[in-house]
């Protein structure tokens, strides 16, 4: 008979192991086999949990997308100014724990999957309405009516660096890619205002 509270601890080694393994590989094409063995347990124990690949990656996905969220929450509740709430937005989106080369490969791989799975197709949109709305809403007090299409750009531009990102070899420079994007931002802003 299992351990109560096995399951959990469990699912958790899966999702980190996926996430590991699709960024060693680059790609979705491990196996469930692959993943459990990382994680220390049977391949039958994974599909018990997940059912398939494809929603193991999907919990990863959530799973990255949760610590995602809770650091933008925690980083705009320390923002005293719409500024400071911009460059938050932008510095988690390149933080260690979400620009790191495993999750790099695990989002390139998420944006390819939301092409034919709804499920994760879903789960995209989400992700991209709340960044959207989170730029424009910091974006506004400093670019007035241009923040709505000043915060599609940025999101469209953070986007991009990842995607170079995941085309590119060693470890991602979050410092370097924050500050990149918040020149791109300053840049549009003094044109706005001029």
């Amino acid at each position: 008979m299992p351990k109560l509270g096995m399951e959990p601890i469990r699912r958790d080694a899966l999702i980190k192991a996926a996430i590991v393994e699709i960024g060693q590989t680059g790609a979705l094409d491990v196996t469930v086999s692959r993943i459990a063995k990382r994680a220390g347990m049977s391949s039958a124990l994974a599909h018990h949990y997940f059912g398939s690949k494809e929603q193991m990656f999907l919990a990863a996905m959530r799973h990255v997308l949760s610590v995602y969220g809770a650091e933008i929450r925690g980083a705009l509740i320390a923002s005293d100014s719409a500024q400071a709430r911009m460059r938050a937005l932008v510095r988690v989106s390149f933080t260690g724990s979400n620009f790191r080369r495993e999750v790099v490969a695990a989002w390139l791989n998420f944006y390819v999957m939301a092409q034919r799975n709804p499920a994760a197709e879903r789960l995209l949109r989400i992700y991209q309405a709340r960044l959207r709305s989170n730029l424009r809403h910091a974006l506004r007090p400093l670019a007035g009516p241009r923040a709505p299409d000043l915060a599609e750009a940025a999101a469209a531009m953070i986007d991009g660096v990842y995607l170079r990102e995941a085309l590119g070899q060693g470890e991602p420079d979050g410092a370097r890619a924050a500050a990149l994007v918040e020149g791109w931002i300053d840049a549009a802003i003094a044109g706005a205002s001029t």
